[in-house]
């Protein structure tokens, strides 16, 4: 198991965004969080990357090590966990070429950097037609796909990928998910979260649903898809 999750709680303020959830990752695995919107899906996300602090008796271990005790730069540079957030944030005022360097601060491997950056290039051509353009010049999709070579460079033992379909034309969405196989195929594992439920089930091979800060349902991405609950609830019936 590369990641345990039990008893996860957090909170924004007074407000209780997750309730005590359990959940669990094996190395090299798919994994996706579906849920409506509120539900506390990139609170979890934000919650692994110690973005957000968890509160008293969560429970978040890494391949073995307590999560709790790193600090949001160390679970990158020395777990080599990675985080596509939502609206990706990238350097607007910055090139292609220099956000992908910022993401390698805590690298001293140059000759694996360079090895990692021709890799972005050769799983995003686009990008590297637009080397020296300024990321907030890009289209949508060009950012999306920044960003997670962004996080390819930064740290990919596991990706956290909250949205990765948003703003996305159909075709571009499909290209993208391909491309996130494909680097899963190299060893990354991958946890997703993901508004497009139908898209995300049929990509991840396991799946939880979230609801309201609570876990109601986990199990074969497959067997969720014929569920009628979900869908019912997530795949419009």
């Amino acid at each position: 198991m590369q990641l345990e999750i039990k008893n996860l709680q957090a909170s924004y303020g007074k407000i209780k965004a997750l309730h005590g959830i359990d959940f669990s990752i094996d190395r090299g695995e798919i994994v996706c969080i579906i849920g409506a919107n509120g539900a506390g899906k990139s609170t979890t996300l934000r919650a692994i990357s110690r973005l957000l602090p968890a509160d008293s008796g969560s429970v978040m271990n890494f391949e073995g090590k307590n999560l709790l005790q790193y600090q949001p730069d160390k679970v990158v540079s020395e777990l080599g966990i990675s985080h596509v957030p939502e609206g990706r944030r990238l350097f607007g005022n910055l090139t292609v070429m220099e956000n992908l360097k910022l993401a390698t601060f805590a690298r001293k491997d140059k000759d694996s950097i360079a090895k990692d950056t021709e890799q972005v290039f050769s799983i995003f051509p686009r990008l590297k037609e637009r080397i020296s353009q300024m990321a907030g010049t890009l289209s949508g999709g060009e950012q999306q796909m920044l960003a997670v070579g962004r996080a390819y460079m930064s740290g990919r033992k596991l990706m956290l990928l909250d949205e990765p379909s948003m703003g996305l034309a159909p075709l571009l969405m499909l290209s993208m998910f391909e491309a996130l196989k494909g680097i899963n195929r190299e060893g990354t594992t991958i946890l997703l979260v993901e508004q497009n439920a139908r898209l995300a089930l049929k990509f991840a091979s396991r799946a939880y649903v979230l609801e309201n800060g609570h876990m109601a349902l986990e199990g074969p991405s497959e067997d969720l898809l014929h569920n009628p609950e979900v869908k019912k609830a997530y795949l419009g019936g």
